[in-house]
């Protein structure tokens, strides 16, 4: 037994071997226009199987027409890469921030994986932001925190500028919104370059800061050579510091700061926090939430413990920065909305899908590894049973009931006092659908820009992922539409703000905030 057991292994690791060595051929290699061609089809097979909302934005005849146009214009032999920026315009044209199109990227064997993950590179951590057509350093890690505030002025070869146009016709928002590209691909630059150029070994950047212009080359390091930075000592929110408690005990420190890290979602790659709260303001006490995504730790103790501490200190002034918080927990924010409430309410309506099982096209498909499939097939009758349980068929439609969906009663210590939104173009997804809550209700002043998500929802909850058979681009299909309980017309917008700011450069030289000094004046003036 051991002997076959031992065979059985090798055997694996050899065809995974092969497997890796074949699929790297098949990417770097030329596809016929045919083979394009059925890629294109089954793309957009794909699409009108799965998703609900296809021609929400962009009529059936329209994507019809863009689809044939795209198979007609392919005339000669494409690599991968080529053949998916042909692509992703006419995925984008859809309309639908949610769905995603990315070129294949090489695999690695057992080995390299192993040796790939002793690595790091700075570059990921690296963040950026796009104000006043140009490119900005705003935080980094190690010896890159000198950086930070320069201009990017070139990435290899290509001005900042150049590259984020690029991206931006690559990509979706929800609808006809405006405000989600620049923000979104500029907050997002390294994900985006590495993505679009491939892996790389080194990236050659050149700054500018003041008067000076210099390169810096960015190299893949060993982990163990990276700087790293304390965890005692944090950047969290607007002039906060977080600092944990130093304990006599070591145990009890490590306990206390992983129960503490927990709470607030302690993002690693980073150093920062998912959520923090503070009290700013000088005439009287405001109470700051700064929430960046909705993902990670545990929120139902951090919103507990925050609005105990609210209701205590008898705050009546409150800010929620949902600026640049790119969605998540359908969950958490719904359990967010009950302290803003004193009344039952529904957060969205049942989500329309095209499948009584959606399930199973999210967990068998040829993007996920073949233990996830193979579990999902073990499981099938509780998964089945789960879906069946869970849809509903009405008037030909299918409905899958998310728990958000059904009615909530408020949390017994809600806030009743005064509240300001801070949103932006990169406020997306799960963040839009509890602006919108917020908004319908007219429980909050909304202040910055129009939200990158749709007022009235979004396609996503599950996603089906597919890699087109010849070329490998894959596709990440949104399969459930979550709308929201409070409707507006025209649909394909974000949520609208109260009071428009834009920040520019000069305010971050200044290192001023100007949505949250707008509110802080504004409740001053208010009394």
């Amino acid at each position: 037994m051991k002997i076959k057991l031992l065979l059985l292994a090798t055997l694996i690791v050899f065809s995974s071997c092969g497997g890796v060595k074949k699929y790297n051929e098949q990417i770097g290699k030329l596809h016929s226009p045919q083979e394009l061609k059925d890629d294109v089809d089954a793309a957009y097979n794909q699409l009108k199987k799965y998703h609900p909302r296809l021609y929400q934005y962009t009529s059936k005849e329209v994507l019809n027409f863009k689809f044939d146009s795209l198979k007609q214009s392919i005339k000669t032999p494409l690599s991968s890469r080529d053949f998916y920026e042909k692509l992703s315009p006419v995925i984008a044209s859809v309309r639908q921030g949610h769905l995603v199109i990315s070129p294949p990227n090489i695999k690695r064997n057992r080995k390299e994986r192993k040796e790939f993950r002793e690595k790091a590179f700075s570059f990921y951590t690296m963040k950026f932001e796009y104000l006043d057509e140009k490119l900005w350093l705003i935080n980094a890690m190690g010896k890159d925190t000198l950086l930070i505030g320069s201009e990017v002025l070139a990435v290899e070869d290509k001005s900042p500028k150049e590259l984020i146009e690029k991206y931006n016709n690559l990509i979706a928002s929800d609808g006809y919104n405006k405000t989600f590209y620049d923000g979104f691909v500029g907050s997002r630059f390294p994900g985006f370059y590495i993505k679009n150029n491939g892996f790389q070994d080194s990236i050659r950047i050149t700054f500018k800061n003041t008067d000076s212009i210099f390169t810096q080359t960015i190299l893949w390091k060993n982990k163990k050579d990276a700087e790293t930075i304390s965890k005692d000592s944090l950047a969290a929110g607007v002039g906060e510091k977080i600092a944990v408690k130093k304990l006599t005990k070591e145990e009890k420190k490590a306990k206390q700061i992983k129960k503490y890290n927990s709470k607030r979602g302690y993002i690693a790659s980073t150093k920062e926090y998912t959520r923090t709260f503070s009290l700013i303001g000088t005439d009287s006490l405001t109470a700051y939430m700064k929430i960046r995504n909705f993902s990670n730790g545990n929120p139902d103790d951090f919103y507990e413990e925050t609005f105990n501490t609210i209701d205590s200190l008898g705050i009546t002034n409150m800010i929620l920065d949902l600026r640049n918080n790119g969605g998540g927990s359908l969950a958490e924010i719904d359990d967010l909305y009950s302290y803003f409430t004193d009344s039952p309410y529904t957060l969205v309506r049942p989500s329309e899908v095209n499948t009584r099982t959606p399930f199973f096209p999210f967990l068998i498909n040829n993007t996920n590894p073949g233990v996830v499939q193979g579990l999902a097939v073990l499981f099938s009758p509780v998964i089945l049973t789960h879906n069946l349980l869970k849809t509903k068929k009405v008037d030909d439609t299918i409905y899958y009931r998310f728990k958000a969906s059904k009615e909530h009663k408020p949390k017994p210590n809600n806030y009743k006092g005064n509240l300001y939104v801070l949103v932006n173009g990169n406020s997306f997804s799960a963040s839009s659908i509890l602006s919108t809550q917020l908004k319908g209700t007219n429980r909050a002043t909304f202040v910055g820009q129009e939200t990158g998500g749709a007022y009235n929802g979004t396609v996503a909850g599950l996603f089906k992922g597919y890699e087109l058979p010849n070329s490998k681009v894959s596709l990440r299909i949104g399969m459930m539409q979550v709308e929201t309980y409070y409707k507006v017309e025209p649909d394909g917008y974000g949520v609208p703000v109260d009071k428009e700011i834009t920040p520019t450069r000069a305010d971050r030289e200044a290192q001023r905030d100007p949505e949250v000094e707008w509110v802080l004046n504004d409740i001053k003036i208010k009394g």
